[in-house]
């Protein structure tokens, strides 16, 4: 149990007050600042017609999105042969988990009665994570965009001419960069790569030594900062500033990434339909998404208030450790504060988690869309991932277990509805890096303390 509070680093004052005054006018950041799993339930929720009137994106954005990623299809196929059986689909299986469900019934008491589902990002094609899904997107656009403008394709063109010789000169010379944790580094570099962009993803010092080695393998020039992700963010902009013909996948204010992500929402209702899972007022879906700048489970959240409405729940889980989107929700700072600011250390095993400060973009966006934020220890986070080995077989890297620890977390009035837990990623984990977490998992370990 964490008891003791840090003091706050970096500002005498945060946005013009004292933590003091901060911990009186909202007493839950006491909770966060020692560390403590806290949940939270939005009081500013708004009906989903509301919220998604006030947002700057709409269904006609998403609509683009998923018809550039029909676009591209042929070319992914072609480049990409795992995805040639779906056409160039990128798309990840919807799997329910009856034995999980019982087991986290037997470790958290009875935390609901409904079915768990999961949607295994983790096991999509290309880059094993949901960053397959927008990071894939925005370097998609980005590749159509200077094709367009080169007079070397047109939108009614088969774009698999765009592996042939001419396309691949056009993009060997520009430039796209990236900071990351790991996850969006990998999605940008693979495909960047593959089109013939030259690739530069800054890596925080959080990022997994397997996945540099994979990006380097691609032919990804990977730039390592001894600080965090915000660190590597700051140093992948300056570069990118530098030269007028690099790319810069910011994933703190991206559109393009957003709403790579928010397609995926339209795909899960048909594979819903198609087992049978009714989602309406009578029969509510809880979703259950890791998150960490806030990119990915914003635009799926976005998606999901799009194709559901009031019938779909959202709630966000971060690690104790990295809590900035609850943090910027909270407190109403959004990108204005870091949990930095708070005395927070933003260190997680929860590798793709490990942020300081929310997207600008998305807290605003999905402000009135979230239901609720949770936090989940590492301890819980090693433990979930050992439960899930067991009792389903199935193998996620730590990060995407954050999801099923929210599954644990909902109002008792939630507790009949059908449950997804969105695995954002651990498909392409290493084996021995797998057998460490799973190691890991086996020490014993104190149950992490909760807010009361």
């Amino acid at each position: 149990m964490h008891d003791a509070i840090p003091g706050a680093q970096g500002q005498a004052t945060i946005a013009g007050r004292g933590v003091e005054d901060w911990l009186r006018s909202h007493p839950l950041l006491r909770e966060l600042m020692a560390l403590r799993e806290t949940t939270w339930f939005n009081p500013a929720l708004q009906p989903a017609t509301s919220a998604l009137a006030g947002c700057a994106l709409g269904e006609a954005d998403v609509d683009e999105a998923a018809r550039r990623l029909q676009r591209f299809a042929p070319w992914v196929a072609r480049v990409f042969p795992e995805t040639a059986p779906r056409q160039g689909l990128i798309e990840s299986p919807l799997r329910r988990l009856p034995a999980m469900r019982e087991a986290l019934r037997q470790r958290h008491g009875a935390p609901h009665h409904g079915d768990l589902w999961v949607k295994l990002d983790s096991h999509l094609p290309i880059s094993g994570s949901i960053k397959a899904r927008g990071g894939i997107h925005e370097v998609l656009q980005q590749a159509e965009s200077l094709a367009l403008a080169a007079g070397l394709l047109r939108p009614d063109d088969d774009y698999a001419r765009l592996a042939d010789a001419p396309a691949r000169e056009l993009f060997a010379a520009h430039r796209i960069a990236v900071a990351s944790t790991g996850n969006l580094g990998l999605s940008i570099g693979i495909v960047g790569a593959a089109l013939g962009f030259q690739v530069s993803v800054h890596m925080s010092a959080d990022a997994r030594e397997w996945k540099k080695r994979l990006l380097r393998e691609r032919g990804v020039r990977v730039v390592e900062h001894a600080g965090d992700y915000g660190a590597a963010v700051r140093e992948g902009r300056d570069e990118a500033a530098a030269d007028p013909r690099c790319h810069f996948v910011d994933d703190e204010n991206s559109r393009q990434l957003f709403l790579g992500y928010a397609v995926a929402a339209r795909r899960l209702r048909d594979q819903l339909d198609e087992a049978g899972v009714r989602v309406d007022a009578e029969h509510p879906l809880w979703v259950h998404l890791p998150c960490g700048v806030g990119g990915a489970p914003g635009g799926v959240a976005f998606g999901l208030k799009l194709a559901f409405g009031d019938a779909v729940h959202c709630l966000f889980a971060e690690p104790t450790h990295s809590p900035c989107m609850l943090l910027g929700v909270y407190t109403g700072l959004h990108d204005a504060v870091s949990v930095q600011d708070f005395g927070i250390d933003n260190r997680t095993i929860a590798d793709g988690l490990a942020v300081g400060r929310a997207s600008a973009l998305v807290g605003r966006t999905v402000q009135h869309l979230v239901d609720g934020y949770c936090t989940v220890d590492d301890a819980e986070l090693l433990g979930l991932l050992a439960l899930l080995d067991r009792s389903e077989g199935l193998r996620l890297e730590p990060s995407a277990l954050a999801g099923f620890a929210a599954c644990t977390r909902v109002p008792e009035s939630a507790r009949a509805a059908t449950h997804l837990a969105w695995a954002t990623g651990g498909g392409m984990v290493p084996e021995a890096e797998m057998r460490a977490y799973l190691d890991a998992a086996n020490q014993p370990r104190p149950r992490p303390a909760r807010a009361r």
